[in-house]
């Protein structure tokens, strides 16, 4: 997904709460009368225990175990980030554009510019390996979850317990690797339910794997950052790869997804096969608002300053690396935005705590678990224990993103000092490091040093001892120049004289970056310890708490996204937004007036090969939306019909879909994006004459 693994904008709702089509009075919201949705935990279903029977009674679909497994054969994991899938019995693979660019750029020959252009081997001979690129495909699954429990349950502590299920997972992944069937394959333990069960994967990796086909970028991405996590959106967010065998030949393979380039119609059940990445789903309601409350307004405000910095410095920088930087902070800032609107949402909320409460009765009530019931207290504590420091944490890292580079150092400078009298081997070694420290940009210096005072003001208040020292009764803006002007860490010699002098002279030192971090290293250390113990409490208490949800619901619910295979079923289905109703799908025509309508002035620029449509692809579909459970790494999954054919190419969520961390609402209009299969093959025929990749994919 374009929100990808990497994400999560504060926003001011003023007792007028909307999200997508729901928009509340917040004094109005009578919570006890929320329910909890039959599907707000998700709809990721595992292959360890697929939902036929829900299948069946839900669209009156009746898979067999063959079907499931050809679906599972036929889908792959893209390297390490994303999910791809075999379109064809010789070897070709498909993903999203975004999910290959790298790849992309690794092969490129002198003078080309994929990025800009694109690439299409016209011939086999043309398609180009990528360096260390590999896909996966799952064929061994074993459940391990008695073997490993038993084990961990010996353990008399945490930490114990931790210890003891790492040394099972080696020994059994060496037992695997041994037996007939899994020899040769990479092995993999894979934790559910937050620990509830335990599975042992067996992937056959395809290490030859070969280019054939992308787009161009501003075709892969077409509306840039403004029509991002917005719909409706015509995006040809796709590449195609092909996986050679041991002999250097297309793979050859009858597990596969045949493209079906009629797509799909309004209401039907359509299926995505993919490897979302992580969900929180199963935390707590105090863990919800405990994030919302400290953890992701701070985020928030930390992404939106540095992405205000990067941009006036690029100003005169222009810089393509830098450009990249700040899309992907702008990026992250509405993913983490649409997080906290949901979490601000009191109907969402209300169902979450719904879902608690009726766990929590189911726990009570079963005379073989209510000893559990203590646990949602101990959360409770540990979360208690989180918000009491959490401010110190986040304001006094030591972390040029958060504080520049400078205030780090002279932070790590004051660590020095307290390790040159409680270890001083290991202060010795640090020594080194520091003596060869060098300041880079120092205009973007001032900015984060600014940007980190202001986030002190805000989250610190101005009544607190760091704060009081750091501002000195100036603005933000002005204390970052002041301090700078004055500071000497960036004089080898004076830094030096303080690392010679050890702990005496950086206690002495009246350097005002020295001064601050002299009040922020020991309340950060005091912060960050019991943040660590609190959070390695909460660890087990998820895994114990994952137990339970397993035990009272069963596979009923499926478990929070791991980065494995999934199975997610969904409809196409439209939502109301912005006072009116979203087509289920997009074509070209429309992309061509979002074109026109902006003066083809970038990200709504068209690669010149683009400029003279053939009426032919005008009417051909683009991009479509469906009720399906998807979040970051299920990038580049298909989406199939109960034929098993591919129908589309997810690559995103709309803005609606962003809640779908912690709850998954398809009622609130959570959609996913895909690629529809009759756009690419029309952009490939019209566009790219691609010819023998259309073959390939229709016949």
């Amino acid at each position: 997904m374009q929100s990808t693994m990497k994400i999560i904008k504060k926003l001011s709702l003023l007792g007028l709460l909307s999200f997508g089509n729901v928009m509340v009075q917040a004094q109005d919201i009578k919570h006890d009368s929320v329910k909890a949705g039959e599907f707000d935990m998700g709809k990721m279903w595992t292959f360890d225990t697929p939902p036929a029977e829900y299948f069946k009674k839900t669209y009156n679909f009746s898979p067999d175990e063959k079907w499931f497994e050809k679906a599972r054969l036929s889908a792959l994991r893209f390297a390490t980030y994303c999910s791809a899938s075999f379109v064809s019995s010789n070897g070709l693979v498909m993903t999203n554009h975004h999910c290959a660019r790298e790849s992309g750029v690794a092969v490129q020959k002198k003078g080309e510019d994929f990025l800009a252009n694109g690439f299409y081997a016209a011939k086999l001979g043309d398609e180009r390996k990528v360096p260390e690129l590999f896909v996966d495909q799952l064929v061994k699954i074993e459940d391990i979850t008695e073997r490993i429990q038993k084990i961990e349950d010996q353990g008399e502590s945490n930490t114990e317990r931790v210890k003891l299920r790492d040394q099972a997972f080696e020994t059994i992944k060496k037992e695997y690797q041994a037996k007939d069937g899994w020899k040769d394959l990479e092995v993999e333990t894979v934790s559910f339910y937050s620990g509830g069960r335990y599975s042992l994967y067996g992937f056959k990796r395809y290490k030859d794997v070969r280019v054939v086909f992308m787009p161009e970028l501003q075709m892969g991405f077409f509306g840039g950052d403004p029509d991002n996590f917005t719909y409706p959106r015509y995006n040809l967010d796709c590449s195609f790869f092909r996986v050679y065998d041991d002999n250097g030949k297309p793979l050859r393979t009858e597990n596969y997804y045949k493209f079906n380039t009629d797509g799909v119609k309004d209401g039907e059940p359509v299926f995505v096969v993919g490897n979302p990445g992580s969900t929180g789903r199963l935390r707590t309601v105090d863990e919800l608002e405990f994030d919302r409350d400290l953890v992701i307004p701070f985020t928030l405000q930390l992404l939106r300053n540095r992405s205000l910095a990067l941009q006036e410095y690029n100003k005169t920088a222009k810089s393509d690396s830098i450009l990249n930087e700040i899309f992907s902070y702008e990026n992250s800032y509405k993913a983490y935005e649409g997080r906290l609107v949901g979490m601000k949402d009191p109907v969402l909320m209300a169902r979450k705590r719904d879902f608690e409460k009726n766990f929590k009765k189911a726990v009570r009530e079963n005379p073989k678990l209510t000893s559990n019931y203590g646990m949602w207290d101990d959360i409770s504590e540990n979360v208690r224990i989180l918000r009491s420091g959490r401010n110190d944490v986040s304001i006094m890292q030591p972390n040029p993103l958060s504080r520049g580079e400078l205030l780090t150092f002279a932070q790590q400078l004051v660590d020095f000092a307290t390790l040159a009298q409680s270890n001083p081997d290991r202060a010795a070694t640090l020594k080194g490091t520091l003596k060869a420290f060098k300041p880079s940009i120092p205009s973007l210096e001032e900015a984060y040093l600014a940007a980190h005072f202001e986030e002190a003001l805000t989250f610190l208040g101005k009544q607190d001892e760091y704060v009081r020292i750091a501002l000195a009764g100036k603005t933000p803006k002005e204390a970052a120049a002041d301090a700078l002007k004055n500071t000497k860490l960036s004089d080898d010699t004076y830094v030096n004289k303080l690392l010679d002098g050890g702990a005496a002279a950086i206690a002495a030192s009246e350097d005002p970056l020295i001064i601050l971090a002299i009040i922020s290293q020991p309340r950060f250390m005091t912060a960050a310890t019991a943040a660590r113990d609190a959070n390695a409490r909460l660890n087990v208490e998820r895994s114990n708490l994952g137990r339970l949800l397993y035990d009272v619901y069963g596979t009923n619910i499926p478990p929070d996204a791991t980065f494995s295979l999934r199975i997610s079923d969904g409809v196409v289905k439209s939502f109301e937004y912005n006072g009116t109703t979203a087509p289920v799908k997009t074509t070209y025509f429309g992309m061509y007036d979002r074109y026109e309508s902006n003066n083809g002035v970038f990200p709504w620029s068209l690669p010149k090969r683009w400029l003279n449509p053939p009426s032919e692809l005008l009417k051909a579909p683009v991009n479509f939306i469906s009720t399906n459970d998807i979040i970051g790494g299920n990038s580049g999954s298909p989406m199939i019909n109960q034929k098993l054919e591919a129908v589309g190419l997810i690559f995103d969520g709309n803005v609606e879909s962003l809640p779908g961390y912690f709850i998954f609402a398809p009622d609130a209009g959570n959609r996913t994006v895909s690629v529809h299969a009759g756009g690419m093959i029309a952009a490939m025929k019209h566009i790219y004459k691609a010819t023998r990749l259309v073959d390939e994919l229709t016949k």
